[in-house]
């Protein structure tokens, strides 16, 4: 492969690994693809703490050794993507990367006092998996941190349907959030409400029944008193 400084990579994270340089698809190994994941998650890193997150129960001239040879393999099989920086590794400048647009976007969506929700915004949300079948504790951890921002998200792209008179996306965006944590009692009160609008009564009531079986279940507790009032408000006074 020719280097071509203007060339402009793409990386998704999302669903599976996947590496674009300019218009087709690079093909590299597992160790390679760990190094270019972690430096896309977490941005330009010392090489001592590549060498603990990538490979934590190696001795750490060992480490290094593994380090250098992924280095010298990513940069002679896809040219202008890694920056060696002497101490210091990072990425291209003209990588783009799906996770950091999707959150990008999000975040600026949420900040907009005249924001709106779209259908573009909750699919985004709702596929943003990220690298699934991959076990290492690092990637974990990022995945558990994305996990609690798309919750976060698609509870307040629900609030905000509900509160735009369209419980038709409030409710799929409610549902979407309960498919990430069905204990999620926020989200929970969200569907009700939304089914509500809807004139759905008794789906209303078919989700409070089967989240308090979940959480007996699960947990061993009891709803909260707010969906107790909300359920009363249904079909008449419940008993906690």
């Amino acid at each position: 492969m020719v280097e071509d400084k203007d060339v402009r990579f793409h990386l998704n994270l999302f669903q599976r690994w996947q590496l674009i340089s300019g218009e087709s698809e690079v093909y590299v190994a597992s160790r390679q693809q760990r190094l270019i994941a972690a430096l896309a998650l977490y941005g330009a890193r010392n090489r001592r703490y590549i060498c603990g997150l990538l490979w934590p129960d190696s001795p750490e001239a060992r480490a290094l050794e593994s380090l250098r040879v992924t280095m010298h393999l990513i940069s002679r099989q896809i040219p202008g993507l890694l920056v060696n920086g002497g101490p210091v590794l990072s990425l291209a400048p003209s990588l783009s990367v799906d996770l950091h647009n999707c959150l990008e976007q999000v975040r600026g969506c949420q900040t907009s006092i005249s924001y709106t929700p779209d259908d573009a915004c909750l699919s985004h949300l709702r596929h943003a998996e990220l690298l699934p079948g991959w076990y290492d504790d690092w990637v974990i951890l990022e995945q558990n941190r994305l996990r609690t921002f798309r919750l976060r998200a698609l509870a307040g792209h629900a609030q905000r349907w509900l509160d735009r008179e369209e419980p038709e996306k409030a409710a799929e965006a409610a549902r979407s959030a309960l498919e990430l944590e069905p204990l999620q009692e926020a989200c929970v009160g969200l569907l009700m409400r939304a089914e509500l609008e809807l004139g759905n009564r008794v789906g209303a009531v078919h989700t409070f029944e089967s989240f308090k079986a979940s959480l007996a279940t699960e947990l061993g507790v009891a709803p909260s008193a707010y969906l107790y009032q909300l359920v009363a408000g249904i079909r008449g006074p419940v008993r906690s």
